[in-house]
């Protein structure tokens, strides 16, 4: 017997309901009225509460006691952490003590030959007048302290992030497990690693080191693991279907495949550990650091400059001549054995005849004094730009408005948001840019730092982090804008955002200090010109990395410059300019934090006062609420699809 069916009643979404962010704002306006009533009525103070605190003062306390207490006495620091102090103190004295034995004519003239052999004769030159210029500026001595220090920090470092690599890309379930400890050991500020190794290792070489290598492991272990991974499937098919055994694979075809990468991870080790051996000087590494630390506590700018010069001119050489290996070829006669083996030869040669001559250190003559015109040239802008200018201002004056009508105000509005709103909004704006999962990510980050007790310093940290990446953003979007559009602006500014990027996190507060001051202002300022060089070049490259025939298409159609820019170029750039918010959020919060140097407060401080006072749990519980800050800041910034081709 035949039914007959009622046809299907189709319901008829309106348009606006198609749009996924649409749904999910309806969505999130339909939990916040359910939810805030039910939060302001069981939390009307907005105060993080004290039952959801949990006090690790005291078992950290504890913990640091008991290392103290033992340090001298137990097996493990007797048999084990004594013996790895040991090797890194001899390891680092006999490099000095090579570099000390070549002379500054021997060093200079091996720099140069490997420059040479990377790069050919111009790298060869701009290192040769590097390496004299660090001289000429009476710093041989601190140079060679830093480079020795650096020399064995970077092959620990390789050496680690190498082996942590190729388990992590080897192993599926190893990358899973390395990838939230590398994530962690990437955004936890420097100062927050010196604290426990201090403690371990004491004041000196060897917590400076092994500080080091904590810090400038995870890039190389991650370029490693990337290149492992990304190794062209059809070469491993064709190894493998040779006969060739698993190990056979790995060192004739997988290795070789990811030589960018992992020289490309060499490159970022070695930055990274100049910039982490120069902080450690606050724990006694010594070397050009030191300087800087002891010319910035007395505010002595014109030897801060003495010894920041060196600093950024050894960044500089060793970024050009790492970036030169990873392009390195076989062709031109320089890169020949015979022609190596004959400038090697030569080095040695200017080394044994300096030894001869009784030129093994810099002598005294030679050296320019900078420290006197460089202090009268500060003081100078102090009398003339500090206060007093007309109709524009002083810094101090700017320092002061930008502190009284934006970080004052940005502060006191996220402590007046209820705790719970603070994770409502969070929630909001990473489920609108991401998933769900993203959304979870941000709130657990968000809510970790109330648990451990510095609710209030966290939202302090966190708007001088929203009002250092805005102004960031703004310049850097002009910027990159501006280079993207002219060539000869873009070849006038790349050596300037080389030598930005290049200089170590520490100096930048030289020339703030001088001009700013102290206080949250100039941490804001430190952390907007250390993050901007990375915005301006990833702005610059995605737009002009977009389709030449959609611009071709537009310009055909009669677009303005204005219009191509606003309807074409910035929409199929929108990856590249969300990649530079991201990667000035995280430069600008490892900035704002060594801020607290100089008056920054909040997270900053603490992390700061709990080394100086050995306070491991002060320092701790601010370097663990700095990296809750990171990755909420991380989830809420990045698209989900970026994430998920990162592997994140």
């Amino acid at each position: 017997m035949a039914t007959i069916t009622a046809p299907a009643l189709r319901v008829s979404v309106p348009g606006f309901l198609k749009h996924r962010a649409v749904r999910k704002l309806l969505v999130l306006a339909l939990a916040a009225a359910i939810l805030a009533p039910l939060a302001d009525a069981r939390w009307h103070s907005g105060t993080w509460p004290g039952a959801l605190t949990v006090d690790l003062s005291d078992p950290l306390s504890r913990a640091s006691d008991w290392i103290i207490d033992n340090r001298d006495s137990h097996p493990l620091f007797l048999y084990f952490l004594g013996h790895v102090s040991n090797a890194v103190v001899l390891s680092v004295r006999a490099v000095y003590l090579v570099l000390l034995a070549a002379g500054w004519a021997g060093v200079t003239a091996l720099a140069a030959l490997v420059a040479w052999r990377a790069a050919g004769t111009r790298l060869a030159l701009g290192t040769a007048v590097a390496f004299l210029t660090c001289g000429l500026l009476g710093m041989w001595v601190p140079t060679m302290q830093t480079l020795a220090l650096m020399v064995v920090a970077v092959l620990a470092s390789v050496v680690v992030g190498a082996l942590l690599g190729l388990a992590a890309g080897l192993s599926d379930r190893m990358d899973r497990a390395l990838r939230p400890v590398l994530d962690t050991m990437q955004v936890l500020p420097a100062f927050a690693y010196l604290l426990p190794v201090v403690l371990v290792f004491g004041i000196g070489v060897p917590a400076a080191v092994l500080a080091t290598v904590v810090y400038a492991a995870p890039p190389m272990a991650r370029l490693t693991a990337l290149g492992l991974r990304g190794a062209d499937k059809e070469v491993l098919e064709a190894v493998e279907s040779l006969g060739a055994t698993a190990r056979q694979r790995l060192l004739t075809a997988r290795i070789p495949l990811a030589r960018k990468e992992l020289l490309l991870g060499l490159n970022q080790t070695i930055m990274m550990a100049l910039s982490m051996a120069v902080i450690a000087s606050v724990i006694g590494a010594g070397g050009l650091g030191d300087r800087v630390y002891q010319a910035l506590a007395s505010v002595d700018v014109g030897a801060a400059l003495a010894a920041g010069i060196p600093i950024v001119l050894l960044a500089v050489v060793l970024d050009r001549v790492t970036a030169a290996a990873g392009r390195l070829g076989d062709a031109g006669p320089h890169r020949r054995p015979t022609y190596w083996l004959y400038a090697l030869l030569a080095a040695v040669a200017v080394a044994v005849a300096g030894r001869l001559a009784g030129r093994l250190d810099w002598p005294e003559s030679w050296t320019v004094a900078i420290a006197e015109p460089v202090n009268r040239a500060v003081d100078w802008m102090t009398a003339h730009l500090y206060s007093g200018v007309p109709v524009v201002g002083g810094t101090a004056d700017w320092a002061a408005h930008f502190t009284t009508w934006v970080l004052d105000p940005l502060r006191g509005g996220l402590q007046w948001l209820p705790w719970w709103a603070v994770l409502l909004l969070v929630a909001a704006l990473a489920w609108l840019i991401g998933t769900w999962r993203t959304a979870l990510t941000a709130v657990l980050a968000m809510a970790a730092i109330g648990v451990l007790g510095v609710w209030e310093p966290s939202l302090d940290t966190l708007s001088q982090v929203l009002a250092a990446v805005a102004v960031t953003l703004v310049l850097g979007f002009a910027t990159g804008v501006a280079a993207a559009r002219d060539d000869r602006f873009e070849r006038v500014l790349r050596p300037v955002l080389d030598v930005f990027q290049t200089m170590p996190q520490f100096v930048y507060l030289i020339p703030v200090v001088a001009l700013f001051g102290v206080g949250r202002a100039p941490a804001v300022a430190a952390a907007v010109v250390y993050a901007l060089p990375a915005v301006v070049r990833i702005t610059a490259q995605g737009l002009r990395q977009v389709d030449p025939a959609a611009m071709e298409s537009a310009r055909s159609l009669g677009a303005t410059g204005g219009q191509q820019l606003r309807q074409v170029q910035l929409p199929l750039a929108r990856p590249a300019l969300l990649l530079a918010v991201n990667q000035g959020v995280v430069l600008v919060l490892a900035v704002v934090i060594i801020g607290g140097l100089v008056g920054g407060g909040a997270l900053g401080y603490d992390v700061v006062f709990g080394l100086a006072q050995g306070d491991l749990a002060t320092g701790l519980v601010a370097g663990a609420a700095i990296v809750c800050l990171g990755l909420m800041l991380d989830r809420v910034t990045q698209p989900a699809d970026r994430r998920a081709r990162k592997g994140a």
